[in-house]
C-alpha cells in the first residue's frame, strides 16, 4: 500500500473535513455561482436534484462552474474578498498541530481556490493542510485567466467527481494497531460518500448532510461552528470520553431537539 500522507507522524487520530461551508462560513462555489454565474435559484434547484437522486453531483457542479465566465484569477480575488473562515477553525487547527491530529481537506471544490483561501484566512501553517480536491485547467486555445478560459477537472470518474470515501478507504485498511480514529466534518451533498466512512461524523446544523443522515440512519453529531468540534475532539483525544459516547449523545441530542420543535 502506498504511504498515506496523513500517517507520516503515526497519529492516533486523523481529522478529515469538507472545505466549503464547513471550514468557511459560506460555500465559495455557491457564492461564485450565485453572484458570477447563473444565480441562486437554479443552483438551489440543482442541489435538490442531487439530494433526491435526479442528477449526479458531478453534472450539477459542472453546470454551476460552466455558468461562470469571469477569468480564474479574478474569481479567486472575488472569493478572497468575500469568503470568511469559521471563527473557531484556526483555534482548532492550531490545537490539532500541537497534538498530532493531521487535518485532511476532502473537497468537491477546486484545489487552487482552497489553497488561496487557506493561505489568506489561516495564514502561517496553512501549507501543512493536505488538500485532496478537483482541479482547474484552461479550455482549449485559452488561458485560465481570460474570459470563459477555465474549466473544472474532476478528481476521479465517479458520479461525485470526487468520491471522498475512496480517500478514506486506505486508512480503514490499515492494521488495527496502526489504524487511527477518524473524524469527519461536512455540510452538504458532496459529503454524502464520506458520511458513513469515518468513526465520528460532525454534520453542520441546518444543512443538507443532516437530512441525508436522518434519511439513511447514519449517526452524526450536530455542529454550528468549530468550537463544538474542538471541545468534543479534545475530550476524545485526552481519553475523557469515547467516539461511541459522543456519537450516541449526538443522536440523542438531535432527537431531543427535533421533539422540542415538533
Amino acid at each position: 500500500m502506498a504511504a498515506l500522507a496523513a500517517m507520516k507522524t503515526s497519529p492516533k487520530f486523523v481529522f478529515f473535513t469538507d472545505f466549503d461551508g464547513t471550514i468557511t462560513t459560506r460555500d465559495s462555489n455557491d457564492f461564485m455561482t450565485d453572484n458570477l454565474g447563473y444565480g441562486k435559484e437554479k443552483r438551489v434547484a440543482g442541489n435538490q436534484d442531487v439530494l433526491h437522486g435526479r442528477s449526479s453531483f458531478r453534472d450539477a457542479f459542472s453546470d454551476m462552474m460552466d455558468s461562470i465566465s469571469l477569468p480564474f484569477d479574478k474569481c479567486i480575488q472575488t472569493l478572497v474578498d468575500n469568503i470568511v473562515l469559521d471563527p473557531y477553525f484556526k483555534e482548532f487547527y492550531e490545537w490539532s498541530r500541537e497534538n498530532n491530529v493531521p487535518v485532511v481537506v476532502l473537497s468537491g471544490g477546486m484545489t487552487p481556490v482552497i489553497k488561496a483561501l487557506l493561505a489568506h484566512l489561516v495564514g502561517e501553517g496553512a501549507e501543512h493542510i493536505q488538500i485532496v480536491s478537483n482541479d482547474v485547467a484552461p479550455r482549449e486555445g485559452k488561458s485560465i485567466n481570460e474570459e470563459s478560459g477555465w474549466q473544472i477537472v474532476f478528481h476521479d470518474d465517479s458520479h461525485f467527481g470526487h468520491d471522498k470515501s475512496l480517500e478514506i478507504a486506505p486508512y480503514h485498511a490499515l492494521p488495527d494497531n496502526e489504524r487511527p480514529v477518524m473524524f469527519y466534518a461536512g455540510d452538504g451533498v458532496s459529503d454524502l460518500s464520506a458520511a458513513k466512512e469515518t468513526d465520528l461524523l460532525f454534520a453542520k446544523k441546518g444543512h443538507d448532510l443532516v437530512n441525508y443522515c436522518v434519511r439513511e440512519d447514519v449517526p452524526f453529531t450536530l455542529f454550528s461552528d468549530w468550537s463544538i468540534i474542538l471541545a468534543k475532539v479534545k475530550l476524545i483525544v485526552e481519553g475523557k470520553t469515547t467516539v461511541q459516547e459522543v456519537s450516541a449523545q449526538g443522536v440523542a441530542d438531535f432527537k431531543k431537539e427535533q421533539s422540542a420543535e415538533s
